[in-house]
């Protein structure tokens, strides 16, 4: 029986990591993605791995477009809500350029957002399917060098978890990825610290191993989620003092 996995933003260095893991005979991918050129690579690499494949470019921003699609999808088994984007303040300690918070907001939370709702009404008259939200360990916590970042991630992890609890009486597993630095022209702009950077590979093998054990929250790298995890319990006094010794603050 073939198993229907969507992943969005699977032209980001996870995402096509994560399509690549889960390529396989009898798997149909449903892979979406912004740039066409890079989408079209990734698709004949999982086909090439034996997977059945069809792919959307398309920007998520474009919500009638993103409904319209997601509507005429199949009844989908695991749903991967990854595309993301980051912005952060300047060198000076400029603020984040309005335009690009209001991108931002739009890509990392209310279209995953939507893209659940969309996507819940057939596996709740199903009775199962799996829904997994890309956060980051910065939903702990906000690190002053990416404000809006943190407050989209931060949102979609309470997002994924009220979720969760609403929907697990009817089967539907829901979870909340949270990765630190992994490798990528996004990670690579980010300001700040980087410890315990992994590769796109070996975060998808986590998050693979982690959905399929149905964790509540898959975070990683070990001691990183650790500590990130220390910062929303200590006072927040204490958190700050603790960012900035990190190298993170002004």
């Amino acid at each position: 029986m073939n198993r229907q996995i969507l992943i969005t933003g699977a032209t980001s260095a996870i995402g096509s990591a994560l399509a690549l893991q889960y390529a396989a005979p009898g798997a149909c991918l449903i892979l979406h993605g912004r740039k066409k050129d890079l989408l079209d690579q990734i698709a004949s690499q999982c086909r090439a791995l034996g997977a059945q494949v069809s792919s959307q470019q398309l920007d998520v921003r474009d919500t009638q477009a993103l409904q319209a699609w997601l509507k005429n999808l199949p009844c989908l088994d695991l749903v991967i809500i990854n595309a993301g984007m980051n912005t952060h303040i300047g060198p000076q300690g400029q603020a984040e350029p309005w335009d690009e918070v209001d991108a931002l907001i739009d890509v990392n939370l209310k279209a995953s957002m939507l893209i659940a709702q969309s996507v819940l009404p057939t596996m709740r008259e199903r009775g199962r399917g799996q829904i997994a939200f890309m956060s980051s360990l910065a939903g702990y916590f906000g690190l002053p060098v990416t404000p809006a970042y943190s407050a989209s991630k931060a949102g979609v992890k309470a997002y994924a978890e009220a979720l969760r609890g609403w929907l697990a009486p009817e089967g539907i597993r829901v979870n909340v990825i949270m990765p630190g630095y992994v490798k990528s022209p996004m990670c690579d702009a980010m300001p700040g610290p980087k410890p315990w950077v992994w590769t796109p590979a070996r975060a998808a093998a986590t998050i693979r191993r982690g959905l399929d054990k149905d964790r509540p929250r898959i975070s990683f790298p070990f001691p990183l989620n650790w500590g990130t995890w220390w910062l929303a319990v200590l006072p927040a006094a204490w958190s700050h003092r603790i960012v900035r010794w990190l190298g993170y603050g002004a």
